[in-house]
């Protein structure tokens, strides 16, 4: 079928009803933002509104042509793959990665309410509406405007809505599960297309992303008495300012970051501090410094986990060596025989491959942003051709029209 025919038949975002699912779904953003153990998202929440736009043009219901299935691996936090059948075997197109979860957002730091969609001239504005709800919106408008059209394309066109692509501290639940089971080897036959950078032009490379923590033992004491302490805060501080300084040490701006275009660096620094609680005259035992490594494509990850994990033990093994905070501040009790200690986890997901592909999209124009996304070093070690593309404030014929030579 001609790309003319294509794009006139699918004709342009319908804009009502792109705004009306939207906005039902930037309600729920409240109910899934994800922050373990704290907040744990319900993305079936989600799923509803796509069930709802979807179902009816569905085999299930014999109203059209799409193929839903509904997986879910944790009560409420389901995934959905939506296949619009082509008439070539094997011949594929998919999109991937537009996730139901979001990141937190507190209402008290917004000039508007981030849990409704309110719109601003041209801006439609809530959490969740780049990142990534509404490309969750866009997909499914998309979907659902193939099946009312029926085109008949060369290409089965696949769908896949996510769970649980904001935080990697509960596994098994979206595309590492729906990887794991086989459920999207067929898209191993074409050009996959990850939507999900938030912005609106597509994206060609990306980096890596590390989560790390760096627990700190230390020894609780009154404050007023700190020469009989290890103050793992401050231990901490310090240990964490010797990490850094070798971080960038080791893995420096590289230079094709500036041939790419990548905004940033690779980057080691903390996001979240956490200790177990007291009153504010008492040391604390023991706290947790938490943060991320993000790793452009130009640097291995396996090297850099092993020179994390080096530079914690040499800390440990020569901890008399950093630097103190004042006549009585100490990090070794030889009376006691204490040393204040740090243990360091690492949860990137590694599984063969140790960094990420960069594939070209068909555009002339082009700007590379620099992102994250653990869910597609997944899918590239599992060799699915990946591309990440961003279709916020596209026409869903131009969607159709830029990716003709894939699907027809």
């Amino acid at each position: 079928m001609a790309s003319s025919v294509v794009k006139e038949t699918l004709g342009t975002l319908n804009k009502d009803a792109y705004v009306n699912l939207l906005s039902k779904l930037i309600g729920e953003s409240r109910y899934v933002q994800n922050n373990p153990p704290e907040l744990i998202p319900q993305e079936d929440r989600v799923v509803k509104h796509v069930l709802d736009a979807l179902l009816p043009l569905s085999t299930k219901t014999g109203g059209g042509p799409l193929v839903i299935n509904h997986v879910t691996y944790f009560t409420g936090r389901g995934n959905i793959i939506v296949e619009y059948p082509g008439t070539e075997p094997g011949k594929i197109l998919s999109f991937v990665g537009m996730h139901m979860d979001v990141v937190t957002a507190n209402p008290n730091e917004w000039e508007f309410d981030p849990f409704s969609l309110s719109i601003d001239g041209e801006k439609l504005r809530g959490r969740g509406t780049t990142d990534c709800l509404g490309h969750v919106a866009l997909v499914t408008e998309l979907m659902r405007k193939l099946g009312e059209t029926k085109l008949k394309l060369k290409s089965t066109v696949i769908a896949v809505f996510i769970a649980s692509e904001e935080n990697s501290a509960i596994t098994g639940v979206g595309v590492d599960a729906l990887v794991k089971d086989g459920l999207l080897n067929k898209l191993k036959g074409g050009p996959l297309y990850w939507i999900d950078t938030a912005d609106k032009q597509p994206c060609i490379g990306t980096g890596g992303m590390i989560p790390w923590k760096l627990h700190v033992t230390g020894k609780l004491f009154h404050s007023g008495l700190p020469h009989k302490a290890i103050n793992p805060l401050e231990l901490a501080m310090e240990a964490l300012k010797v990490i850094q300084t070798r971080f960038y040490k080791d893995f420096p701006p590289h230079p094709k970051e500036q041939v790419y275009g990548f905004e940033t660096p690779s980057t080691m620094k903390p996001t979240q501090w956490s200790y177990p609680g007291g009153g504010i005259n008492q040391i604390p035992g023991e706290c947790t410094v938490s943060g991320d490594v993000r790793l452009t494509p130009f640097y291995n990850v396996t090297d850099v986990m092993k020179k994390l994990q080096e530079y914690v033990d040499d800390i440990n093994e020569n901890i008399e060596k950093l630097d103190t905070r004042g006549p009585v501040s100490k990090y070794v009790l030889p009376d006691e025989n204490i040393r204040g200690r740090h243990v360091l986890s690492l949860h990137y997901l590694t599984l063969g491959r140790d960094d990420f592909r960069i594939f070209p999209l068909r555009w002339q124009r082009h700007k590379i942003k620099f992102g994250r996304l653990k869910c597609i070093f997944y899918l590239s070690i599992y060799k699915f051709i990946s591309n990440l593309f961003s279709v916020l404030n596209k026409s869903l014929a131009a969607v159709i029209s830029r990716l003709q030579m894939t699907m027809l």
